[in-house]
């Protein structure tokens, strides 16, 4: 008997593939700093996922776009630096659970970044959900924190902000690319950066790594920078960005799943309460976005 798959339905069940696999980075990122730097994970995991990309990108005979490459070098310096630099140097004091909360505010902030480079007039409402959203993740970290806010949630609020500009550069290229060729020329093109910096942080950032580090350096490499990409814009290509860019909702709380199975962090009832009020306001303003 011959099962037919919808569109949609495909391009949710590879979204929710994507977002699982994003899901892990915080966690990993934990277990990675056990033997590496944030400086050698930043670096090390854009070298890994250059050459699966650089791999790819012959198999298939691909070339760079003519004009593509200042948007694709910021992005670059958006999603393979901005982020993972930013969100490893936040884990080192912050438990993974905690930044899962935080970056939830992602689909919402992207939402804000198309609103600025596109030029859109979104509705009061978006604006209102941003501003709850952001005042929400504000009141769980000074909660989280003895009622103070840690040098780490700004750390992490950069690394939002980073990702969700790259995101939106992403898109405006993904407009004439595929996804995952956006990502794997925007790590091809910012190679020379990844070389020289991993060369200049190797000797003063690996700290005797065991095989769960090294494991983890690998899985953000080869999955959160490269393999979850693939899955992800695939999804959105086939199911549709509007329908299946609501599953990024899902990556809280896949993180703080993960980080209680990896790390053995206690998720307490305040966080998950937190994490489904913020996802239900991001929720709500990307709803209200043109409303």
């Amino acid at each position: 008997m011959q099962i037919e798959i919808s569109k949609g339905t495909l391009g949710l069940g590879l979204g929710a593939i994507g977002v699982t696999m994003f899901g892990l980075t915080l966690p990993m990122t934990h277990l990675a700093l056990q033997g590496f730097s944030p400086e050698v994970i930043t670096f090390g995991r854009a070298v890994i996922a250059t050459v699966a990309a650089g791999l790819a990108l012959l198999a298939l005979g691909k070339r760079l776009p003519a004009g593509a490459f200042p948007t694709l070098f910021l992005a670059g310096l958006c999603l393979v630096y901005g982020f993972p630099i930013f969100s490893s140097i936040a884990m080192q004091t912050l438990p993974a659970g905690h930044g899962g909360v935080v970056l939830g505010l992602l689909p919402l902030l992207t939402s804000i970044f198309a609103v600025i480079v596109d030029g859109e007039r979104p509705s009061p409402l978006f604006w209102a959900c941003g501003l709850t959203g952001a005042g929400l993740v504000a009141v769980f970290s000074i909660r989280q924190n003895g009622f103070q806010l840690e040098i780490g949630d700004l750390w992490l609020f950069a690394a939002a902000v980073s990702a969700s500009f790259g995101y939106v550069l992403s898109a405006r290229l993904a407009r004439n690319l595929s996804g995952w060729e956006v990502i794997s020329w925007a790590l091809v093109v910012t190679l020379p950066i990844s070389l020289v910096g991993l060369a200049l942080t190797t000797a003063n950032g690996v700290h005797a790594p065991d095989q769960a580090a090294i494991g983890a350096l690998l899985y953000h490499g080869l999955i959160s920078m490269f393999g979850g990409f693939v899955f992800w814009n695939a999804g959105l290509a086939i199911g549709g960005i509007a329908k299946v860019a609501q599953i990024q909702l899902m990556q809280t709380f896949v993180t703080l799943a993960f980080s209680t199975i990896l790390l053995g962090e206690q998720i307490g009832i305040e966080t998950i309460i937190f994490a489904l009020a913020v996802a239900f306001v991001v929720w709500l303003g990307r709803k209200a976005r043109f409303s």
